[in-house]
């Protein structure tokens, strides 16, 4: 068994050029001709092999054939390290070399059923670099198609394979790229792919994905861990609006609605990726370099500001004006009023969503994503962090986040506007350390509150999108007598929801900072 460590970049096709004149690939050296390789990836109709995250693959190297097992291993920021078993193929499959008894178990159990169920034709152009002594690297350009299902997706990506060397030195390699071509690292291997398309399955949104820390695990162990998983909500977010945009649905307008809805939801999944990256700095701020924090914070926050745009003109459109034209009252503005409101807000939408895609596809987003990886790994651990119990240390940094939560809560008692947005993303920040914290913490207890918790954001949230649709309808309409008239009719039909939950904002909150909690 061979143990393959990779890192997966992803490129636009009218970036190769530049990849290829880029110094650091057109001086490494040529490993042979390019080469066409033709992979067939086998399963079961059912997909057995697929529910074990095991890939069975033969390949064509010009007369050779090679049969290659894989098994998954979780993906970040690219970076995959993985057991592999390869050797030659004579058109019989082969299972005694592997070392592993459960996969050889699942083989060998579904070797009558195995069937192809997709394939891959690419041209593979193979490069090896020597950064330092010590370190070679694979560089490997593929530049083809997938088929499966009767569907075809296009590949272009670069692959950095260790052959000597640390993971570490991947990175560092993909940075340089980084620094020049629009490099975004893909944790999606081209098998994964694959069956995606075998599925029909378009591009979704990835919402975060639950905690796994054990009491164990020292506070760095603990921080990597839950930075590697808001690490990859955002880069699958962004690979997924990037893939919807690049590819978006065809004439049928149910289709193309669905499409839209979906990258809207893929952008606002990714800013909650980065906005929750920037909560867990501020919870581990005491374990962390404080150049770290400082340093990240300030360019995640900049990275999210660039979508919020796009997600406040989608909450405006579909929450507060969509829903008006099936309402009574809509019919006494007077014809047109609203329909034009409308209308311009929907451009204002398409506006702000194409500029949160052109924000996806920047290079600097790929490069960010490599260089946090970056510094996740340098990040120091010592005798005096390891010591640290991590029980004890949730425990005091969810106590101090409910005591600023607290300072909030009493600022926000005059309920004006400003105050109770403050109150909300304390809020905001006690469920994020909630649930990075939840694996160490009683669950139903847990369970409980962040519910509770949910609650009292959702009535925080609505309170400020209402003040955010008031100040950008009133901008919208300007000196426009009808907008205006459009727009108050919008306020005021939300008015009686507003005031009903503004009288109640606190009362949601107050038990929650003064009852019991899961710590």
């Amino acid at each position: 068994m061979s143990q393959e460590i990779e890192l997966k970049l992803a490129l636009p096709q009218a970036a190769v050029p530049a990849l290829r004149r880029h110094p650091l690939f057109a001086n490494a050296e040529r490993l042979g001709k390019a080469q066409t390789l033709d992979n067939v990836y086998f399963d079961t109709p059912a997909l057995e092999l697929k529910a074990r995250k095991v890939a069975l693959r033969t390949r064509k190297e010009g007369r050779r054939w090679l049969q290659t097992v894989k098994c998954a291993a979780l993906s970040t920021g690219g970076l995959t390290q993985r057991p592999e078993w390869e050797q030659p193929y004579d058109g019989n499959f082969d299972f005694g070399a592997i070392d592993h008894p459960d996969v050889v178990r699942l083989l060998e159990s579904h070797r009558e059923a195995l069937v192809p169920v997709l394939s891959t034709r690419f041209r593979r152009d193979t490069r090896a670099c020597a950064p330092r002594e010590g370190v070679r690297i694979l560089l490997m350009l593929d530049t083809g198609t997938i088929e499966a299902g009767g569907r075809s997706a296009p590949i272009c990506e670069l692959e950095l394979e260790l052959v000597a060397g640390d993971p570490l030195d991947l990175l560092e390699l993909a940075r340089h790229l980084a620094r020049d071509l629009p490099l975004m690292p893909a944790d999606l291997s081209k098998a994964e792919r694959g069956y995606r398309l075998f599925h029909d399955q378009a591009p979704a949104a990835v919402r975060a994905e639950p905690s796994r820390l054990e009491a164990r695990q020292g506070v760095i162990s603990a921080f990597r861990d839950l930075a590697h998983g808001c690490l990859r909500q955002w880069q699958a977010n962004a690979a997924a609006a990037a893939a919807l945009a690049a590819h978006p649905a065809g004439d049928e307008t149910r289709a193309a609605e669905a499409a839209d809805a979906a990258c809207a939801e893929c952008i606002h999944q990714l800013r909650i990726g980065l906005r929750r990256l920037r909560s867990l700095l501020r919870l581990f701020a005491p374990a962390l370099p404080g150049e770290f924090t400082d340093a990240w914070n300030e360019r995640l926050a900049e990275l999210a500001d660039r979508y919020g745009d796009a997600r406040d003109i989608d909450v405006l459109y579909a929450d507060f004006l969509a829903p008006l034209q099936d309402t009574a009252g809509a019919a006494e503005l007077g014809g047109e009023e609203l329909p034009a409101l409308l209308a311009l807000a929907d451009r204002q939408r398409k506006q702000a969503r194409a500029a949160a895609i052109e924000h996806v596809a920047d290079a600097d987003q790929g490069l960010a994503m490599l260089e946090f990886s970056i510094a996740l790994l340098r990040l120091p651990e010592g005798a005096l962090l390891d010591a640290v119990d991590l029980k004890t240390f949730a425990r005091l940094r969810l106590a101090s986040l409910r005591k600023k939560a607290r300072r909030r809560f009493k600022a926000a008692a005059a309920l004006t506007p400003p105050q109770l947005h403050k109150l909300r993303i304390a809020l905001k920040r006690l469920r994020y350390g909630t649930e990075f914290f939840a694996p160490l913490l009683a669950a139903r207890r847990t369970k409980r509150y962040l519910d509770a918790l949910n609650r009292a954001q959702d009535t925080l949230g609505f309170l400020h999108d209402m003040e955010a649709a008031r100040a950008r309808l009133q901008q919208w309409a300007g000196e426009d007598a009808a907008l205006q008239r459009a727009a108050a009719f919008a306020l005021g039909w939300q008015g009686t929801r507003y005031t009903r939950r503004r009288r109640r904002a606190l009362d949601d909150v107050e038990t929650l900072l003064w009852g019991k909690t899961p710590w």
